[in-house]
């Protein structure tokens, strides 16, 4: 059996395997980009390594360190920073656990964007020892100079850390539909 690729005005191309009981046609339509394959599609999952714990003060915004990687489909993701290669709408994913004694204090977890506040997750009360803050948006990055990073915040009055360990503290990705 093979594969035949059928070219038409329309500026659509078919690839058409040969009839055995039937026909089964896939058609491509014309569009600008590139057509995303499952091999070429950036995904990663980096989080801050056990060791690593990244200082939050209190009333302040603060990149979390992500330090360590379980993969990197398209080596995107540097200096806890994704910046995709393809332009697309990308699903982000983030968690932070924030270490506390016994203070009461509210917690934001955000998607910053190019340097700037995108979207929060979690804004919440929290009093817990180990208190989990999540965040989750649908973003457009154009492939070149767009990126994301993960914030924490918190306003107990000190500074508490951000705990290390893939399960704690992370931040996820993966191109969702090209440009």
């Amino acid at each position: 059996m093979s594969i035949v690729l059928l070219g038409s005005t329309s500026g659509s191309i078919t690839l058409q395997e040969p009839a055995v009981a039937g026909t089964t046609v896939l058609d491509l339509p014309a569009t600008s980009g590139t057509v995303m394959i499952s091999g070429n599609m950036p995904a990663f999952s980096a989080y801050q390594a056990n060791a690593t714990n990244t200082s939050v003060p209190s009333a302040t915004f603060t990149k979390i360190t992500l330090d360590a990687e379980e993969f990197d489909t398209a080596n995107c993701f540097a200096s806890s920073r994704f910046t995709p290669n393809v332009a697309g709408y990308y699903q982000i994913n983030g968690n932070i656990q924030i270490n506390n004694s016994s203070t009461s204090y509210n917690g934001i977890v955000s998607i910053f964007k190019n340097g700037s506040r995108y979207k929060d997750g979690n804004y919440a009360p929290l009093t817990s020892f180990s208190s989990f803050l999540s965040v989750s948006c649908l973003v457009y990055l154009n492939g070149s100079t767009d990126y994301v990073e993960l914030y924490g915040y918190q306003n107990s009055g000190g500074t508490l850390t951000s705990n290390g360990g893939q399960t704690y503290s992370y931040l996820t990705g993966s191109l969702v539909r090209n440009a």
